[in-house]
């Protein structure tokens, strides 16, 4: 009864803190309530405040749960910032807020670890909404990536000086280019092809059409993905940049969500299920 009775209060009430994980600590917020569980993954150098819009779009009949990842935002530093660990904190912070399935929505380098995320727990996964991101590209073999690394750390003075704004992590210039390049290697067709055919949940892509050097031939890569997995299409192609679509186009990112949840039958409110 007293263990109940602790669950219903995390599920139940809004909450702010930090969840503890490996070496650091993961800063946490849960808007709790009885709705179907959604739970946000940043861009690589974002924080959980990029996803205001679309929380206040959707509104309060969902749980919303955004954390900021290793070093950015209220998070602590580490001593690990790979891949891997950014797919494991996902499970550590649903364990801490006792949340069993969730609805995934990534931007940018958090819709990589949605994908990653999604093909690996499909019992786990009410679907996955992928914004700007987790689209199969070689385009790290067509860089000079010692190029990449000299421009992170010509970089470095301009990262130090927007720390205290949270705008960028506290992470060095080595750390933030391997993670660049580890996401380049993760993101070739050969790595995440067979990842998105693995999908079993209904996933949705939001894609911006804002010119940008090379995004466009990265994103005619989805093509191929959808024709593949029938659980995967594109919802949106909208007119925002890949930096700036939570903020321009958050409505067809909360849309997206609110399909994937229908199409998974279930309402937003977890005490009303739809049979399909």
């Amino acid at each position: 009864m007293q263990t109940n009775s602790i669950h219903a209060n995390l599920t139940n009430s809004k909450w702010t803190g930090m969840v503890s994980v490996d070496d650091t600590a993961l800063a946490v917020t849960d808007t709790g309530g009885t709705g179907i569980p959604v739970v946000y993954l940043n861009g690589h150098m974002a924080s959980q405040r990029n996803w205001q819009r679309v929380i206040a779009e959707l509104g309060p009949g969902w749980r919303h749960i955004t954390y900021d990842m290793r070093a950015r935002g209220k998070s602590k530093s580490s001593a690990d910032y790979s891949f891997e660990t950014n797919v494991r904190d996902v499970d550590a912070v649903l364990s801490a807020r006792c949340v069993e399935q969730a609805l995934v929505v990534g931007w940018s380098y958090g819709a990589f670890v949605a994908a990653h995320w999604a093909s690996r727990n499909p019992d786990r996964t009410v679907g996955a909404v992928l914004v700007e991101g987790a689209q199969p590209s070689d385009w790290i073999d067509e860089i000079d990536i010692e190029q990449m690394r000299k421009l992170w750390r010509r970089l470095s003075w301009l990262m130090v000086l927007l720390r205290p704004t949270g705008l960028t992590p506290r992470m060095t210039a080595e750390q933030m280019a391997n993670s660049n390049i580890e996401v380049g290697m993760i993101a070739r067709e050969r790595e995440l092809g067979p990842v998105m055919d693995n999908i079993t949940v209904p996933t949705r892509y939001v894609n911006a059409s804002g010119s940008e050097l090379g995004r466009e031939r990265v994103r005619a890569s989805l093509e191929k993905v959808v024709e593949r997995n029938p659980n995967i299409k594109i919802y949106a192609k909208v007119s925002s940049k890949h930096d700036n679509i939570l903020r321009k186009d958050f409505r067809a990112v909360a849309n997206a969500v609110r399909e994937v949840a229908a199409l998974k039958g279930v309402d937003a409110d977890l005490s009303k299920v739809t049979v399909i």
